[in-house]
């Protein structure tokens, strides 16, 4: 399906964050190697690339990032920090959205079209850029979880569900 609304040469950024939460939300989960090789499947695939924040001792989490470099991603990694918010309340961050933007913008010249795996609204400005750069830009994300600046500035959206029976587990 997907096939329809890319051509020339693709570069997939995955926001690992957003695919957890939209996986909380819709009941299933993502396989990524399937979801690589339904990329493989519809278009001329170049790169795959997963951001992906990490805590060094969580052993789980550690053979996930090992997969995704198994499988063919190339995987940026940021360490989780904890911050404190309050004199007994802290959040963890790990978000590496800067990271994916400067990518998708910087390597702009490898590619004609950008699939962009996340909701985010941060998203949109660079959205805007690449296409004013002549580039497409896909947007996947599910509804409730996808910010309205990303679908008015993608050149096309497309919700995860959809692609149920091809990428998951």
């Amino acid at each position: 399906m997907i096939g329809r609304y890319v051509q020339g040469r693709v570069y997939v950024f995955v926001d690992v964050a957003n695919v957890l939460y939209a996986q909380k939300r819709l009941g299933w989960r993502v396989s990524y190697e399937r979801l690589k090789s339904y990329f493989e499947r519809e278009c001329d695939l170049r790169k795959i690339i997963a951001y992906a924040g990490s805590f060094e001792a969580n052993l789980k989490q550690r053979k996930f990032l090992d997969m995704l470099e198994i499988v063919g991603y190339e995987v940026r990694v940021k360490e989780v920090k904890k911050i404190r918010v309050a004199r007994d309340k802290y959040i963890w961050k790990g978000n590496l959205d800067v990271e994916l933007a400067l990518d998708m913008v910087e390597l702009r010249d490898d590619y004609d079209t950008a699939v962009l795996i996340s909701g985010d609204s941060d998203f949109a400005i660079v959205l805007e850029k690449l296409k004013v750069a002549g580039k497409k830009v896909v947007v996947i994300s599910t509804r409730g979880r996808v910010a309205k600046e990303l679908i008015e500035r993608s050149t096309k959206y497309i919700d995860l569900r959809r692609l149920r029976c091809e990428v998951s587990q």
